[in-house]
């Protein structure tokens, strides 16, 4: 086999979490997630199938980031894994205040990722650590207050597995959205547990053109039952008509300005005056 100069080149199934709000948590919240992360990570792998004491894994407290072997199931990590840990989270939330609650984000990638000397090497892991760590997954989390888990899929797992029928989650569940993080700029698709992610308010770098654009978007302008467009047209007001120069004929030192609004719906024009 021939080998380049960077060595054999690799693809494989790559997974990153971290805890939501680790860094503000006391020593003892900070305990108790390194103590629950592992295990309810370890749980969704058995339930998944996965032997996760087969992947290559370097923790960090609050985070996780794992290459898993060459030819493992990318279907079982999708969706079995994710379900069994969304469970897992939500029984160790039950009865507990929303403080005391553990959210984990999640991020999914096959890319390549090549062994090197003090671990792995490629694109693959820069891309998922990126995503792990973008506004619009945080966001995404942040505007769940009742969500265990947020997962963002990569474009090579969310189009060839998810949009594919691959697994049991349809692909409307996930919201394709712009991922900009350091040099990194990407796609991504992210979905929430027990929420709608297509109506939860990602601020504008959440938006993704497979969701269409966002009901809060904010942009000010609609469309209106005649298919027109609901923006505004400044129409000038007749000469004579502006109060300010009438004020200042009356030889009063205050002015009120009229403004006089126009829209032009189906050839008629409809006025609104604002001052």
């Amino acid at each position: 086999m021939s080998v380049g100069a960077m060595g054999v080149f690799d693809r494989r199934l790559l997974l990153a979490v971290d805890a939501r709000g680790y860094g503000s948590a006391d020593t003892a919240r900070q305990r108790e997630i390194q103590t629950v992360l592992p295990r309810l990570l370890s749980e969704a792998a058995e339930a998944a199938g996965l032997d996760r004491a087969s992947w290559v894994r370097q923790s960090a407290g609050d985070s996780e980031f794992a290459v898993l072997p060459a030819g493992s199931d990318e279907q079982a990590l999708v969706e079995p894994f994710m379900r069994r840990l969304d469970a897992g989270l939500r029984a160790h939330n039950r009865d507990r205040v929303p403080g005391a609650r553990v959210a984990l984000r999640a991020a999914v990638h096959f890319g390549p990722a090549s062994e090197a000397p003090n671990g792995f090497v490629g694109p693959g892991p820069v891309e998922v650590s990126r995503i792990l760590e973008s506004d619009p997954l945080r966001r995404a989390l942040a505007a769940a207050p009742d969500a265990a888990l947020a997962v963002a899929l990569t474009a090579p797992v969310f189009t060839e597995l998810v949009a594919q029928g691959y697994t049991n989650f349809r692909p409307e569940e996930f919201r394709e959205v712009v991922v900009e993080k350091k040099e990194y700029r990407g796609r991504a698709w992210l979905w929430v547990s027990g929420y709608d992610v297509h109506a939860l308010d990602l601020g504008d770098s959440g938006s993704g053109s497979s969701a269409g654009v966002d009901s809060d978007s904010g942009s000010g302008s609609g469309t209106d039952g005649n298919g027109s467009s609901g923006s505004h047209t400044d129409v000038s007001p007749p000469s004579g008509s502006d109060s300010a120069s009438t004020a200042a004929a009356a030889g009063r030192g205050d002015s009120v300005t009229t403004n006089l609004y126009g829209t032009a719906i189906n050839g008629n024009v409809v006025f609104g005056i604002s001052k």
